[in-house]
């Protein structure tokens, strides 16, 4: 009887070991051991909190688009065709829909500077100005130095402004601000093969060129992806180290960032239960829009879910997403029905929740949202924005 027992307690106890190298190896095949232990740990929304017409919840929402339209080395004409079908398309598609101010879906292109050609800039421009979005700066670099990234925003800024009319300047400096995302997702020379950057000091030079915002977070399932989660926050250099914008210093109300420190601006990133692996591994949910995953409105709860706010302004609620939109199908995902069922899905849970305030916001006008924010604003202010009130640096002149 001894024996049996002891029998039986074996093969349970290497079965749990089995179970639990697996988990692991599964963790680890996703790169899920950078950011689960900030996951877990993570506060929720302040529970005292209620939302009311009188007191809404506010929640803003930007696509950040790595708008590659070289994706796939296709022939010139082709690469123009996607464009075109931006242009043509999303307008007509998308006018119909308008948020809480009466805005229309916004779309923010983040532009490669290695993929630059007038013509493709020109038809994008032509699409922001008539309301349906904007243009700001993506990178794919590889062993790069400091003083070539240097080059490469001050020129392509300066070409994206005087060429094309985009981008906007600080209204306290003059200077050409830009948002960025960096291709690859190896901000800071963040990659563990080194690959995709060179730049250690990348924080550094993006500050010194203009930069108003990084949107490159969440990368997972990419070994790049950020111990920190769901968080707004400041990054500084660290000198000699690779991935400084692993940690830093959470955005909050009434505290000023550090001079040089640059705002980081993350996506949801979190577990979904409701779409699992083999039954039991739960998938990830890294707001990402593409084709055979689109926008809905579950992905939506969970995007509410990650509670991504400026700390001492938890009824904020800022919902970065991204997605590649020049590959094919994520177009055709991108710009059919079900991201038009999406919009009119979330027009109709808002008039189910008379407690939510929704908008369709830019790149830049979230960055000045957020420092509106930490300025103590209750209610946001789009005419200040728009009057060039709204500093991007987070002073309101």
């Amino acid at each position: 009887m001894t024996s049996l027992i002891i029998t039986c307690i074996t093969i349970c106890v290497l079965l749990l070991i089995g179970l639990t190298s697996g988990i692991w190896l599964a963790i680890r095949a996703r790169n899920m051991q950078y950011w689960l232990p900030a996951y877990f740990v993570r506060k929720k929304i302040d529970e005292t909190i209620t939302f009311s017409p009188a007191q809404p919840r506010h929640i803003f929402i930007a696509v950040c688009d790595h708008f590659e339209p070289e994706w796939g080395n296709p022939v010139k004409s082709e690469a123009l065709a996607r464009i075109d079908r931006w242009c043509e398309e999303y307008p007509a598609r998308f006018s119909q829909f308008s948020d809480s101010r009466g805005q229309v879906p916004q779309h923010t292109f983040f532009f490669p500077q290695d993929q630059y050609a007038p013509e493709y800039l020109d038809r994008l421009a032509a699409l922001c100005k008539q309301g349906f979005g904007d243009v700001d700066v993506h990178l794919h670099h590889d062993n790069d130095t400091a003083e070539g990234l240097r080059q490469k925003m001050n020129e392509f800024r300066q070409t994206l402004f005087d060429r094309h009319g985009l981008l906007r300047k600080d209204p306290q400096t003059g200077e050409i601000v830009y948002g960025f995302i960096h291709g690859n997702w190896a901000l800071c020379n963040s990659r563990p093969d080194r690959r995709w950057c060179g730049v250690e000091n990348e924080i550094d030079i993006l500050l010194e060129t203009g930069c108003y915002a990084d949107l490159t977070m969440p990368s997972a399932p990419s070994d790049t992806q950020t111990q920190i989660i769901n968080s707004i926050y400041y990054a500084k250099d660290i000198p000699g180290q690779c991935k400084s914008h692993n940690q830093g210093t959470l955005a909050s109300v009434g505290h000023s960032p550090e001079e040089d420190s640059l705002l980081m601006i993350q996506g949801p990133l979190r577990l979904d239960w409701s779409k699992r692996k083999w039954g039991f591994l739960p998938r990830i949910e890294n707001s990402d829009l593409h084709g055979g995953r689109p926008a809905t409105l579950n992905r939506f709860q969970h995007w509410l879910a990650a509670d991504v706010h400026v700390t001492g302004r938890p009824d904020w609620t800022f919902i970065k997403l991204h997605t590649h939109g020049a590959k094919p199908r994520n177009i055709d995902t991108l710009l059919g029905p079900e991201t038009e069922a999406f919009h009119a899905a979330l027009r109709d849970e808002a008039k189910q929740h008379p407690e939510w305030k929704y908008y369709y916001v830019s790149a830049w006008e979230m960055a000045a949202l957020i420092h509106q924010a930490e300025q103590g604003a209750t209610a946001p202010d789009f005419e200040a924005i728009h009057a060039g009130q709204s500093h991007v640096s987070g002073v309101l002149i």
